[in-house]
């Protein structure tokens, strides 16, 4: 037995019984009962984006099963049945209360997971991962557990065709649709804009964390860009991770092993390159708790650090969207996304030597895919890139003394003249009474506004929902009217939001940030120059001083909590709403609010820099 975790039936009837039953009833070798457990796991849900995944369980599960025996060349293993995890629907909740749910789905499929994988002590797994917050809580748990795994895409939904434009829509071309007045156009794209099946197509959270994932080692490049439909995912695909999931058991190669310090760091950087979702800020601290490390800033990648490569050192490589025009597919078609992380690692943005699943270092793995170049359209080179600077920035400020506060800079539509955005503040506190004014009274909102969408953060949601049905409006709102208009706030976005926008502003209006200080009327400042988000008013130490006496009066008058919070009314989100962290650890929850940390890990620094050799 080569860990603690690594569980073997003994022979006792009583649980003898049962075993000998799964055999029988997997039509596997009665005799491989009392060797270590090896299985197949996935993740479902109530949208199509996973109605491809229980298929290629069953499929990797069925190739498994036929490679398992006691010939030469066989898998001296016990097969277990495949698992599942549950999960909720994005893209059918956001605008709506239910909306809470969806990143303590993140939590749920962790603590899922980890019952299943500690419980039945898996010495091998295989997951297939859809939609964006599954993937994340499934890694997590696999990191936990630290026996060898490996991941693969579930793949992406192809994008729908307008019947009478001929043009590619997706979800969010129906969202940023939902303030027309023209019925039959809204019901047409909603009805055209999602066919087949497969998790969000462009370059939202899911396609930005499956990214991540391939790059951080867990799943094999190749996997990650193909439609959920491609048929490689059925016929090329489940023999390929079995032969390196065999590897990973042969050679002891386990998940910390993979994802280290300089993983992480290399995948951030590809999420800068492409463009990816705020809540990659979110989602990788939550990684790293995972797999050992204590600080994010501190053992991984500072603001400062993260800050400097995306504004000097690493640029847009994709036309893709929400900010762009193409989808996973269309990288697919010209090469996936082995292209650009070939062509980040020969212009020295990415260490190379990190160990993958497949017992290759990233250099190894790109070196045999060995893709194509650029196309120059869809991918472009680092050395003439989409965008010169790369599309996130965390902000700090008097509004984000955490440095939390993060802004995809790839899809601002305008208003940072000079890197600077001055407007006033128009608060909402709550989310639904945004959707309200924006469906009933959108005239209301002026140029240069700056919205505040408070008391949904991780405990004021609880839960932190994103925002995709407010921001799509505001987005349309602004081309409509030829106007800028500003969103921030203590919760968080979609990977499909473009826009000024800015989330996980912390610490939160619930738990006494400044957001919650703020007033209609103040004078809001975000300033790139400086990586700042600042209230103008919250300056004067008297006036702070004053608002923050009065929000506790407000608070100790109700019970310790402000009236504006979200009603937690089942148990799960009194859980999120009495140990949910802050979002710069990762907004999951935690006993007493202190981030657990699995047998926490000293941190290895390399002696690599990124740099880019096309820049001076």
């Amino acid at each position: 037995m080569k860990n603690s975790k690594t569980v073997l039936i003994d022979k006792n009837p009583g649980r003898n019984s049962q075993t000998f039953g799964v055999a029988r009833n997997l039509n596997t070798d009665l005799d491989l009962i009392h060797e270590p457990s090896i299985g197949v796991v996935g993740n479902k849900g109530d949208s199509q984006c996973y109605f491809g995944v229980e298929e290629k369980v069953r499929t990797i599960h069925e190739c498994l099963r036929v490679r398992i025996g006691q010939n030469p060349g066989d898998i001296f293993m016990r097969l277990v049945q495949p698992e599942y995890t549950v999960a909720t629907s994005d893209g059918i909740r956001n605008g709506t209360k239910e909306m809470r749910y969806s990143l303590i789905g993140r939590e749920v499929t962790n603590d899922t997971l980890c019952e299943h994988l500690s419980a039945s002590g898996l010495e091998g797994t295989i997951a297939v991962v859809a939609c964006d917050k599954p993937p994340v809580g499934t890694l997590s748990a696999i990191l936990e557990h630290n026996r060898p795994a490996i991941i693969m895409s579930d793949g992406s939904i192809r994008p729908g065709v307008d019947s009478v434009t001929k043009e590619p829509i997706d979800l969010i071309t129906a969202y940023q649709l939902a303030g027309s007045d023209d019925e039959e156009l809204k019901k047409r794209i909603a009805c055209e804009a999602c066919p087949g099946h497969g998790s969000c197509g462009g370059i939202f959270t899911y396609n930005t964390m499956q990214t991540f994932i391939g790059v951080v080692g867990m799943q094999p490049l190749e996997m990650v860009s193909p439609a959920s439909e491609d048929k490689r995912r059925l016929e090329d695909f489940p023999n390929k991770l079995i032969t390196y999931l065999d590897n990973m058991i042969k050679n002891d190669i386990k998940p910390r092993d993979i994802v280290t310090r300089d993983s992480i760091r290399n995948a951030l950087i590809v999420a800068m390159s492409i463009g990816g979702s705020t809540n990659v800020m979110l989602h990788a601290p939550e990684l790293a708790r995972a797999a050992g490390y204590n600080n994010f800033n501190e053992d991984i990648m500072s603001f400062e650090e993260f800050n400097h490569l995306s504004k000097n050192i690493v640029p847009v490589l994709v036309d893709a969207r929400p900010f762009g025009k193409y989808s996973m597919v269309d990288i697919d078609a010209k090469g996936g996304v082995q292209v650009f992380v070939k062509d980040l690692l020969d212009s020295g943005l990415l260490n190379g030597n990190t160990l993958t699943c497949t017992g290759e270092t990233l250099k190894e793995q790109i070196d045999r895919l060995n893709p194509k170049k650029p196309d120059g359209q869809v991918i472009y080179p680092v050395k003439k890139p989409f965008k010169e600077t790369g599309g996130l920035r965390l902000l700090g400020g008097n509004l984000s003394p955490e440095y939390s506060s993060i802004l995809k800079l790839a899809g601002v539509e305008g208003g940072l003249e000079n890197n600077v955005f001055i407007g006033k503040a128009r608060i909402f506190d709550g989310e639904q009474k945004l959707l309200d004014t924006l469906e009933n009274e959108p005239k209301k909102i002026k140029n240069k506004d700056m919205i505040i969408v408070r008391y949904e953060g991780p405990v004021g949601g609880p839960g932190m929902p994103e925002m995709l049905d407010s921001t799509s409006r505001i987005t349309s709102l602004c081309r409509e009217r030829g106007i800028i208009v500003g969103l921030m706030t203590d919760g968080r976005f979609s990977g499909g939001s473009v826009g000024l926008v800015i989330g996980h502003v912390g610490p939160e209006a619930a738990v006494g940030g400044p957001i919650g200080l703020i007033e209609n009327g103040d004078e809001i400042i975000v300033d790139l120059n400086k990586n700042t988000l600042s209230c103008t008013e919250l300056l004067d130490i008297n006036i702070s001083t004053k608002r923050k006496t009065e929000w506790q009066k407000v608070v100790d008058n109700n019970n310790g909590l402000h009236p504006a919070v979200g009603n937690a009314d089942t148990r799960l989100l009194n859980r999120m709403r009495s140990s949910a962290v802050s979002a710069i650890f990762g907004a999951g929850m935690h006993p007493d609010r202190k981030v657990w940390i699995p047998n926490p890990r000293n941190v290895e620094k390399s002696n690599f820099i990124p740099k880019n050799i096309h820049k001076n």
